[in-house]
């Protein structure tokens, strides 16, 4: 699978949003987004008229790499929010944010999504006590995922709760914090989702 391996400074900027890439990082002052909140290069401080395109364009781009889906992923979970009854940006969202990687980093185990992928693909999470080692797995609701390792790993994901502890906890989500365990309560809901996200400019740009 296709991944980026470049700055993740970057899109920050060049979405001019921070999306919390990099985890702890992005909540310091070291946060290369606090100092430059616009695109790199020498045109970025640039000042340029953007079409109604350009700006679906971007809003696309920015939930794309909030969650780390590729072109064709992306619009294969359109599609399938499309084929459902219902508002299909808000159903979009929710499919993405029942991958099994961000439900590892909602639930505090990872401070940055890269981090969250990396634990899943390395099988080190659980689903209803089976081995789970797919980013893109759709949880279901009831369903209990767990973290499982070796004393070290344990050790450094119980570390990472006590960095995460500030982080708001999603209401669709039981966190059990003593035995690495989160349960979804519920199917997350649009108000769940904990980014400034203008779902129906993805649906615009899809619909032409």
């Amino acid at each position: 699978m296709a991944r980026n391996i470049g700055p993740s400074c970057r899109i920050c900027r060049r979405e001019g949003a921070k999306l919390f890439l990099k985890g702890v990082r992005c909540s310091s002052e070291k946060c290369a987004f606090n100092r430059r909140s616009y695109p790199s290069g020498q045109h970025g401080k640039n000042r340029i008229k953007v079409s109604d395109y350009g700006v679906q364009l971007r809003e696309k781009q920015k939930v794309k790499r909030i969650y780390g889906v590729l072109e064709r992923q992306f619009r294969r979970y359109f599609h399938e929010a499309n084929r459902v009854e219902g508002v299909t940006g808000e159903l979009l969202l929710q499919l993405l944010e029942r991958r099994l990687d961000n439900v590892v980093l909602r639930a505090g185990f990872a401070t940055s999504l890269a981090q969250a992928r990396q634990l899943v693909r390395y099988g080190h999470v659980r689903v209803n006590d089976r081995k789970v080692d797919i980013p893109s797995y759709q949880v279901t609701q009831a369903q209990t995922v767990q973290m499982y390792g070796k004393e070290s790993l344990v050790k450094q994901i119980t570390e990472t709760l006590e960095v995460t502890k500030d982080r708001t906890v999603p209401s669709w989500l039981n966190i059990d914090k003593t035995h690495l365990k989160a349960q979804i309560a519920k199917l997350p809901s649009r108000q769940d989702v904990p980014f400034a996200v203008q779902e129906q400019l993805i649906v615009e740009l899809y619909s032409k």
